[in-house]
């Protein structure tokens, strides 16, 4: 005789008493790797940069070098590059996700594929050459670095959003509007709420590909940490230009620790 014919009606069965212990399980190993890497980013960054300091305050520079990584300079120069990444992130965000919204929506929704398809033709054209035409165009100056940077990184985050909003269950949208909710509350309440993961992970690949790409804005004098590797390699200076690179990427990884910061922020609970 088998144990489920032997077990008393009602009583779980060994597997159904398994299976919580598993869901368990695994929700607290996704906790524990995203608490590590939480925890993990930072002090990496913490360390290296300590490390660099450490090597810029015992190092021989000549005059050149010294002057080019004096600590003031440094720190103006990250200074610049982090506002181009924010203030570029921001116009990204307020621009793609009601433009994702918007095409979701059915009166817009055949048009999806022409606009995805116009931003994915941005951030494929080459970032450099996209910076200068716009300078050529507009000016040398810190908002065409921008508006440059926006046009480049706009299609993770409108991508993400219509995606995440496609990814809601039909389901839930019909039982908001069956509770006697408006479009704009099912929208408001149950789609955003929902669609937030996906968007987030837009928003935080979006911000790193900023990081990267700010590096050109230096060519149109917009500042930033690109001054340190152009310099470095228009004057063999590879202390300076491995100190540049160097700094872009500890930039990169904390913006990404930012990031994911931020969406564990903003997701809902229960998601």
């Amino acid at each position: 005789m088998s144990d489920t014919e032997t077990a008393p009606r009602g009583a779980p069965s060994r597997m159904e008493e398994r299976e919580p212990e598993a869901s368990e399980e695994s929700g607290s190993r996704v906790s524990r790797e995203s608490l590590i890497l939480l925890v993990t980013l930072p002090v990496v960054v913490l360390v290296v940069f300590g490390a660099w300091a450490v090597w810029r305050a015992t190092a021989d520079l000549d005059s050149i070098e010294a002057r080019q990584l004096a600590w003031g300079v440094v720190l103006n120069l990250i200074w610049e590059h982090v506002l181009l990444t924010v203030v570029s992130a921001f116009f990204v965000v307020v621009i793609a996700v009601p433009l994702g919204v918007a095409l979701t929506r059915p009166p817009l929704r055949k048009a999806s594929t022409v606009v995805v398809g116009v931003a994915n033709a941005g951030q494929a054209a080459p970032a450099i050459g996209l910076i200068v035409l716009l300078a050529i165009w507009l000016d040398v100056t810190f908002s065409t670095a921008v508006i440059a940077l926006t046009v480049y990184a706009i299609l993770p985050v409108l991508r993400n959003t219509i995606t995440g909003l496609d990814g809601v269950d039909p389901s839930l949208v019909e039982a908001g509007r069956g509770i006697g909710m408006s479009n704009l509350g099912v929208l408001f309440r149950i789609e955003l709420p929902l669609a937030v993961p996906v968007i987030m992970t837009g928003i935080r690949t979006a911000l790193v590909l900023l990081v990267g790409t700010a590096t050109l804005a230096t060519f149109i004098n917009a500042g930033g940490l690109g001054s340190l590797i152009v310099t470095g390699i228009t004057l063999f200076r590879y202390p300076v230009l491995v100190s540049g690179a160097l700094l872009v990427a500890l930039l990169a990884l904390l913006i990404e620790w930012a990031g994911r910061v931020l969406e564990l922020v903003a997701r809902p609970k229960g998601v």
